[in-house]
């Protein structure tokens, strides 16, 4: 059966992705208290890459297909993208250290129009006006959901708009955007049929840069954080697993189809949280952020009706 048969199939997979990346913060979150956020980060790549390898190793075994061979866009778009992933994840934790972290968080949640404005510039993908109207409804909802009760509301959002945490919380939306763009360039520029294919080779790339980048610099910076991602082996193996199989499925869903339509279906991930947060958190949901993901539902049914 032909891709083009098959156009829909990005929309399973990327539901895949959203589930398998929700039990991979889940498994980071328990993390985080023993290693610190950096070296919680560093499981993700770190243990995630051996899977990727796995992963491609099964995709080469069953198609037959060669892996195919790099190429300089190839290899400046995934350098990009990996680059790009490491460095919103710093912005966005300077972000949460400010004092109003809350502003931040929410406006990196402007990651869904940032891509779809990189992604039609620089690889020519095709936006359309009510793909944007349901990525600008979906925005508004996490952006809803993400603002702690209490402490911000959505008229101290607008007014903070050029305030510090603000500015930095849209620099790590910024660089997501151009992460998940990268990604995309990057699989686009290999010469291969497969779009599977395309994406296992672009997850090992980016998992090799990002361990081999951060790695190095928390050898440099902060050694004995290392050692202890390595000492966590057990728990790390599964938050390495699950990130890794939720990045096949990101790469994959971003070969076949424009990032901006991923990324905004991919928001699924807020209700599979929302599950984790209730049954294993004990932790319940205002009237706030039920509005704000009834918006995130409206927003992912228009774009999987316009896509």
């Amino acid at each position: 059966m032909a891709i083009a048969d098959l156009a829909w199939i990005w929309i399973p997979i990327t539901l895949w992705a959203a589930f398998a990346q929700t039990i991979r913060n889940a498994t980071q979150r328990h993390l985080v208290a023993g290693l610190g956020t950096m070296g919680a980060t560093l499981v993700r790549f770190l243990y995630g890459l051996p899977f990727a390898i796995v992963w491609l190793l099964l995709v080469w075994g069953v198609s037959g297909e060669a892996v195919p061979g790099q190429n300089g866009n190839f290899l400046f778009w995934v350098a990009e993208g990996a680059v790009a992933q490491i460095a919103a994840t710093a912005l966005l934790l300077r972000a949460m250290a400010e004092r109003n972290f809350a502003l931040g968080v929410a406006y990196s949640k402007t990651e869904i129009l940032q891509v779809a404005l990189f992604s039609a510039v620089l690889i020519g993908d095709p936006v359309t006006l009510p793909a944007v109207i349901a990525m600008l409804v979906a925005t508004v909802g996490v952006m809803l959901v993400s603002l702690p009760a209490g402490k911000v509301s959505l008229a101290s959002l607008i007014a903070g708009l050029g305030s510090r945490p603000a500015l930095l919380g849209i620099a790590s939306g910024t660089m997501f955007a151009l992460s998940a763009v990268g990604y995309r360039g990057a699989a686009l520029s290999l010469d291969t049929a497969s779009p599977v294919m395309a994406a296992a080779a672009t997850l090992v790339w980016a998992l090799a840069i990002q361990t081999l980048f951060l790695g190095g610099w928390l050898l440099l910076r902060s050694a004995p954080v290392v050692v202890a991602v390595l000492k966590a082996w057990r728990l790390s193996l599964l938050a390495g697993m699950m990130g890794a199989l939720a990045s096949a499925g990101w790469f994959t869903a971003m070969a076949l189809e424009p990032v901006a339509n991923v990324r905004t279906l991919g928001l699924t991930e807020l209700l599979f949280s929302l599950v984790v947060s209730q049954r294993v958190f004990r932790e319940s949901l205002s009237r706030r952020e039920m509005i704000g993901l009834a918006l995130v539902l409206i927003g992912l049914v228009g774009i999987v009706r316009v896509a």
